[in-house]
C-alpha cells in the first residue's frame, strides 16, 4: 500500500473527490456489496429477458421430451432450487445464472449423448453451487456501476437495472469468461454429479473431446469458444474416470 504525505501531495484528495467521482465510488461500493436479494432480482430480471429473446423448444417436440427426461428430478439438486429450459437455437452451449436457471442450447443435444449432455448440465450446476455465476454477475454489475450506468432503484418494479441498461449487462455477462480455477472446480463438480447419480462418468471426457473438435468457422459462438481448453479438460476427465474405475474395482473386491 502506498501512503501519501502532506505537503506536495496535499491536494491529491481534493482533485479526486469531485462530486461525480464521489458518486461513482459510492455506486462501485454498492456493487461490491450487492445484497443477495438484489442479486436474485438481477439474475431473475436478466434470465427473464433472455427467455423472452430466445425461442424455447416446444414441449411436444421429441428433443424437448428428451431434455425434460434428462433434467427430471433435478429441480432441487444439492440444496439448490433449479429450473431448466432448452433454447431452440443451433449453438452448442449452455449457461447458468445465480438464481439457479440453467439454459441449454439445442445444438448441444444434437451432438451429444444423454450422459454427455448431463456432464455439461452438471458442470453448469457447479457454477451455481460454487457461486461462480454470482461472481460473474457481481463483476458485470461493478463495471456498470463504474460507468455510472446502474439504476438506483430496486423498488416496486423489482428491477436492479432499467431496460436500456439490461441488454448491455447481459452481453457483458455472456461474453465473460470464468477463471481457469472456476472452470476446473465446476468440471470436478460435474464429474462427481455424474458419479453420484449413476450416470456414465466417462461421458465427461467424450463431451469435452467433441467440443475440442468443434471449429468456429460458422462464426457461431460455441461452448468451445466460451469454455477454452476442452482438449486438456478431456484429459483430466479421463484421468478422473480411470481413478473412479479403480476405486469401484477395489470396492467390489
Amino acid at each position: 500500500m502506498l501512503a501519501f504525505a502532506a505537503g506536495a501531495h496535499a491536494d491529491f484528495g481534493r482533485k479526486m473527490l469531485k462530486k461525480d467521482n464521489v458518486a461513482a465510488v459510492q455506486k462501485a461500493a454498492k456493487a461490491a456489496t450487492l445484497s443477495d436479494e438484489d442479486m436474485k432480482k438481477l439474475s431473475l430480471q436478466s434470465v427473464a429477458a433472455m427467455d423472452e429473446q430466445n425461442p424455447v423448444v416446444p414441449d411436444g417436440d421429441p428433443l424437448a421430451q428428451r431434455f425434460n427426461a434428462l433434467v427430471k428430478g433435478l429441480g432441487s439438486e444439492d440444496g439448490l432450487s433449479l429450473n431448466f429450459k432448452l433454447y431452440n437455437v443451433a449453438d452448442v452451449n449452455a449457461f447458468a445464472t445465480p438464481d439457479g436457471s440453467i439454459r441449454v442450447m439445442a445444438g448441444l443435444l444434437f451432438i451429444m449423448t444423454d450422459d454427455e449432455a448431463l456432464s455439461v448440465i452438471g458442470h453448469e450446476i457447479g457454477h451455481v453451487k460454487l457461486q461462480h455465476a454470482k461472481k460473474q454477475y457481481q463483476k458485470a454489475y461493478s463495471v456498470a456501476a463504474g460507468k455510472d450506468a446502474v439504476a438506483a432503484n430496486t423498488g416496486s418494479t423489482g428491477q436492479v437495472l432499467n431496460d436500456s441498461q439490461l441488454g448491455k449487462f447481459i452481453e457483458d455477462v455472456m461474453n465473460a469468461k470464468f477463471s481457469r480455477n472456476d472452470e476446473s472446480a465446476s468440471d470436478e463438480y460435474g464429474f462427481k454429479f455424474l458419479v453420484e447419480h449413476g450416470y456414465d462418468y466417462h461421458a465427461m471426457e467424450s463431451a469435452f473431446s467433441k467440443l475440442a473438435e468443434l471449429s468456429d468457422d460458422s462464426g457461431k459462438k460455441s461452448l468451445k469458444a466460451s469454455h477454452p481448453g476442452a482438449a486438456d479438460r478431456a484429459k483430466v476427465a479421463k484421468e478422473r474416470a480411470a481413478a473412479q474405475d479403480q476405486q469401484m474395482k477395489q470396492a467390489r473386491r
